[in-house]
């Protein structure tokens, strides 16, 4: 391969008869600062086989909404460790030219380090889509190369899952497309893969799932929700038992994400070969440091930071802080911010542990986030600070669904996972800024994009 250029092959299906294929080149410009994934640290205690998705050969990631926010953010630290990547995505709520950055992103790193530049495949579809069956069969061996093994077997080695709806507000006024992408969907999903002998799943879940005890005002442990019962010993040094089950839950799509989180702990403890890992995010901010790659959805956003960027460039005349009477010191909801490159590198720390045996369940849930939260009016002043600008805000009424302080407890993803985020607010609120305002010279490589 000629330096500074990689060439990758992208497939757009529609349908299971009608296939049309292009390429893409990405030049590699002048370099920029790409970080690397940190390895994971394991505990020794496996209980579950080991999981073979080594990036060497023809194995491939499946990342199904890939091309969306986390999972664009996810698909290149993975393309950085050295895995091939499969994204399926709809582009209901994203870009394909993301894609070609995630390519060149990717590859620049990969050439700087002296490695070999691996495959990014995109397939046009919905999961939902009858022809997800078509997209899984091309990668299925078949004849031969199945030699004496009986079971199906796939080059995709581990999938993860980010093609939810996730809106609250939206959830709560049009709740059926939720409960029909979230959980119809992946449950046909989940057939399909245990077909084709796909049984390493990460599911995208969510800090809703705690519900309304994030009011409780303290940091949120996973044993806050289980599906199974747990004995634990809590901050204070005592043994508890956890119970199954849910505490207020506050809207349909926390909902959903609870009723996913139990039917893959229902699956997992039917079949063993199963590994299943539940990535309960906070929230995500920030973006690549490159200015390459950001949060940039080509719906209405309802995240806190691209809605403040929204009023910084004009988009938005004010921007509205919902609740000034929380139970905090300014009165404005806490949230737990995480870097989405942090966010990212928790997935891949997730299959890490479960292609090593490291995993002491079939199925895991661990918290996402710093351990840190943060009020509303202070990332506000946060990204003042980054942008050198005034943001006018308005303070109206609490919305419907949300809480006033949601932190994670993070102590089992750093055991367990050997994870830990390494990014500070400030850190998120300078990449955001660089994304918005300050576009990198190698953007010149990507033509504007037609909206």
């Amino acid at each position: 391969m000629t330096a500074g250029l990689r060439v990758c092959q992208v497939t757009r299906l529609h349908d299971p008869d009608e296939e049309t294929n292009s390429t893409f080149n990405v030049a590699a410009a002048d370099s920029v600062s790409t970080p690397g994934t940190d390895s994971s640290i394991l505990f020794d205690d496996a209980t579950v086989e080991p999981l073979d998705i080594s990036s060497n050969g023809e194995s491939y990631i499946m990342v199904v909404g890939g091309a969306g926010y986390i999972g664009s953010h996810t698909t290149l630290e993975l393309m950085k460790e050295g895995f091939n990547v499969v994204v399926v995505d709809d582009l209901s709520n994203a870009y394909r030219d993301v894609l070609d950055r995630v390519e060149f992103l990717a590859a620049e790193h990969r050439i700087a380090i002296g490695e070999t530049v691996p495959t990014l495949k995109f397939h046009e579809a919905d999961y939902k889509s009858p022809v997800m069956r078509s997209i899984l069969d091309l990668y299925a061996l078949k004849g031969a190369e199945l030699g004496t093994q009986g079971a199906a077997v796939s080059r995709i080695r581990g999938v993860i899952h980010f093609a939810a709806f996730k809106a609250v507000e939206d959830s709560i006024n049009n709740p059926i497309p939720y409960y029909q992408n979230n959980v119809c969907g992946m449950v046909n999903f989940l057939a399909l893969l245990q077909e084709f002998g796909i049984m390493n799943f990460v599911f995208s879940s969510s800090a809703t799932v705690y519900g309304s005890r994030a009011n409780q005002g303290h940091p949120l442990r996973e044993e806050h929700c289980v599906h199974e019962h747990e004995t634990f010993v809590d901050d204070d040094g005592v043994e508890k038992q956890a119970e199954p089950g849910v505490f207020g839950l506050t809207s349909p799509y926390g909902r959903t994400k609870w009723m996913c989180e139990a039917i893959l702990a229902d699956v997992a403890k039917s079949d063993p070969r199963w590994t299943i890992t539940a990535l309960r995010y906070f929230n995500p901010v920030g973006c690549h440091e490159s200015g390459l790659l950001g949060e940039d959805p080509r719906q209405k956003p309802t995240n806190l930071v691209p809605v403040v960027l929204r009023v910084l460039t004009g988009a938005n005349p004010v921007l509205n802080i919902f609740g000034t009477d929380w139970d905090t010191p300014d009165g404005t909801a806490i949230r737990d911010f995480i870097h989405v490159v942090d966010l990212a590198r928790g997935h891949i720390a997730a299959l890490d542990a479960a292609a090593k045996g490291r995993v002491r369940h079939a199925f895991r849930a661990y918290n996402l986030g710093t351990g840190t939260g943060h009020t509303v009016r202070e990332v506000v002043e946060s990204i003042e600070k980054a942008s050198q600008r005034t943001i006018p805000v308005a303070e109206v009424g609490r919305r419907p669904g949300d809480v006033g302080f949601c932190v994670a407890g993070v102590n089992r993803a750093e055991k367990e996972l050997g994870w830990k985020t390494v990014k500070t607010m400030q850190d998120c609120s300078t990449d955001v800024w660089n994304f918005t305002a300050s576009p990198s010279s190698l953007s010149k490589n990507f033509p504007s994009r037609t909206r």
